[in-house]
C-alpha cells in the first residue's frame, strides 16, 4: 500500500475493518461446562517440593538448562552434569557464553521430570559458576580435578583423546545457592 510504510499489518487492518458500535456485541466463545459424574477428570494438584525431593531429582538426572543473562539478554543451554555434595559440575566449550559467566557468574539451573501435561516434577536451582582452572591455585586445582572425576562418572573418555564431544574443553561447577522444587499430580482413578 503506498504511503503506508513503517506502520504494520496490523495498524492498517484494523483502519480497515468496520467500526463497531456501542450496541453491537463481539461474539464470544462458549466455555465448558464442567463435567460431572463418572465422566469428570481428577484435577491436577500442585505443590512444593521438599530439599531432599529436590536433591534426588538432582542426583536422578544428567542433564539440565543452564540460564544466565548479560545486559537485557537471556539465554538458556542444556548441558549435562554431575549433582554431589552442593554442587552442579558439567562442561561446556569456550567462548561468549564462558567469556559472559566469567563477568556475570549468577545463574538459574532447572532440571525436569515429565510424564504428561499435569504429570511432572522441577527443580530450580540459583547459584554462582565457578570455573576451576587446571593450571591455577591449589584451590583452583583441586577443584578442577574433582570436577572432572566427576564428569568422568557420566563420560569416561571427557578430555581425552577419544571424547565424544571434544570441543567441551572447559569444566564449571556451580554452587547451589538456592534451590526450589515444584511438582504437579494427578490422582490415578481406579475404574
Amino acid at each position: 500500500m503506498a504511503g503506508q510504510e513503517g506502520r504494520t499489518h496490523i495498524a492498517v487492518a484494523a483502519e480497515l475493518a468496520p467500526p463497531i458500535h456501542a450496541e453491537q456485541t463481539i461474539m464470544k466463545k462458549p466455555t465448558k461446562q464442567p463435567r460431572r459424574g463418572r465422566d469428570r477428570k481428577p484435577l491436577p494438584t500442585l505443590r512444593a517440593l521438599s530439599l531432599d525431593e529436590c536433591d534426588d531429582l538432582l542426583q536422578r538426572n544428567q542433564v539440565g538448562r543452564l540460564a544466565f543473562t548479560f545486559h537485557d539478554r537471556v539465554d538458556i543451554e542444556p548441558v549435562h552434569y554431575v549433582y554431589a555434595d552442593g554442587w552442579l559440575h558439567g562442561r561446556t566449550s569456550p567462548g561468549t557464553k564462558v567469556a559472559t559467566l566469567l563477568h556475570h557468574p549468577w545463574v538459574a539451573f532447572e532440571v525436569d521430570e515429565v510424564q504428561g501435561l499435569f504429570d511432572w516434577r522441577s527443580v530450580v536451582v540459583h547459584g554462582v559458576v565457578d570455573i576451576p582452572d587446571a593450571d591455577g591455585s591449589p584451590a583452583d586445582k583441586a577443584a578442577f580435578t574433582g570436577t572432572l572425576a566427576l564428569i568422568r562418572e557420566l563420560v569416561p573418555e571427557a578430555l581425552e583423546a577419544d571424547d565424544p564431544t571434544p570441543l567441551r574443553q572447559v569444566l564449571f561447577r556451580i554452587h547451589v545457592d538456592e534451590v526450589t522444587g515444584r511438582a504437579s499430580s494427578t490422582p490415578r482413578l481406579t475404574p
